[in-house]
């Protein structure tokens, strides 16, 4: 943790592309502050524990770093090891498990309001992701101890039923994560298919599955509510179905933190919740503060990832760097 108050930059969020732009910024030589709410790299913390990433590992890479695999592509541990030793090779600076509540600007300097204090700076990195807010659905017994947005290992639910509502790339990984630990699954899909965005290694393997019946599939369903030990659902046809459910998995996708936008004095667009930034320094409509990763992809997230916000990192840290020059010089 640091005693230190008053830093040149606070980077919010330690996440890859947090740790991309303190990473890039220390090259510079420029230090920074990174707060996180949680640990260094809560997000993939918080991934299944057997998740392989989508690019390969070179595209993931930070700061020029090279990222050894024994695959092509990294899994969840690889990624947590090599964020860390990248991390550990700039000598970055954290203070983690501490909450920002608000960012104000007074003068030409950042108040960042904290649950641990507060900290100064002249310029702050909003690299907050959004894997820790999870899309809900909003229907009764969604908050039930038997329901999850997230999905981490299979040994809990051996010889149960399991019903999981999503057709994404975690719905997928997890009913085949499931099926091949004795788990009766059902996964309710809201399309007539599943997402286009599904890993392509993925797709022979659950759509096999699904023809074979040994993973039940609902097209074009809805989830209506929950109760202890069933969930109600609408198909196309109109007609309303109750499936049996000792667990349910609500993997949807997930959104950015907009009441932590709002409060960093950001106006995200209320249904896309995309936010005004200089495309080629990620400077916000705020002077000053920056915008790193998939925060800028509103509600679209699958449109951004590490392998395009480590560009940002990169664009961030010479735009500092270069207002940094032009106040020294003036």
């Amino acid at each position: 943790m640091s005693d230190k108050k008053e830093w040149p930059v606070i980077v919010i969020g330690a996440g890859p592309c947090g740790i991309a732009a303190a990473a890039e910024l220390k090259k510079k030589g420029i230090e920074s502050l990174i707060v996180e709410k949680g640990a260094v790299t809560e997000s993939i913390r918080q991934y299944p524990n057997r998740m392989t990433f989508f690019s390969t590992a070179e595209n993931i890479e930070i700061a020029d770093i090279p990222f050894p695999t024994s695959n092509v592509k990294a899994n969840r541990n690889e990624a947590l090891q090599y964020y860390r030793k990248v991390a550990q090779y700039f000598d970055l600076n954290f203070q983690l498990n501490t909450a920002v509540q608000k960012v104000d600007r007074q003068g030409d300097e950042f108040i960042v309001h904290t649950s641990r204090g507060n900290f100064t700076a002249r310029f702050v990195v909003l690299a907050t992701g959004y894997f820790d807010k999870p899309r809900l659905l909003n229907i009764p017994g969604e908050d039930l101890p038997t329901v999850s947005h997230y999905y981490k290992e299979p040994y809990a639910h051996s010889f149960q039923k399991v019903v999981i509502v999503g057709g994404g790339n975690s719905g997928i990984e997890a009913a085949l994560e499931l099926y091949r630990h004795n788990v009766d699954i059902t996964m309710i899909v809201r399309g007539e298919d599943l997402k286009p965005t599904a890993k392509y290694w993925l797709v022979p393997d659950i759509k096999n599955r699904i023809k074979e019946g040994k993973i039940k599939v609902f097209f074009n369903a809805e989830a209506k509510a929950i109760r202890a030990g069933e969930i109600d659902i609408v198909v196309a046809s109109g007609e309303k179905q109750s499936i049996e459910a000792d667990f349910i998995y609500i993997l949807v996708g997930y959104l950015p933190e907009v009441k932590l936008l709002t409060a960093c004095g950001l106006k995200p667009d209320p249904e896309s919740l995309l936010l005004d930034f200089n495309s080629a320094t990620y400077e916000s409509e705020i002077e000053n503060l920056f915008l790193c990763g998939t925060v800028l992809a509103g509600v679209h997230t699958e449109k951004i990832f590490i392998e395009n916000g480590r560009e940002h990192a990169k664009a961030i840290a010479a735009a500092v760097s270069q207002k940094m020059e032009t106040v020294l010089n003036d």
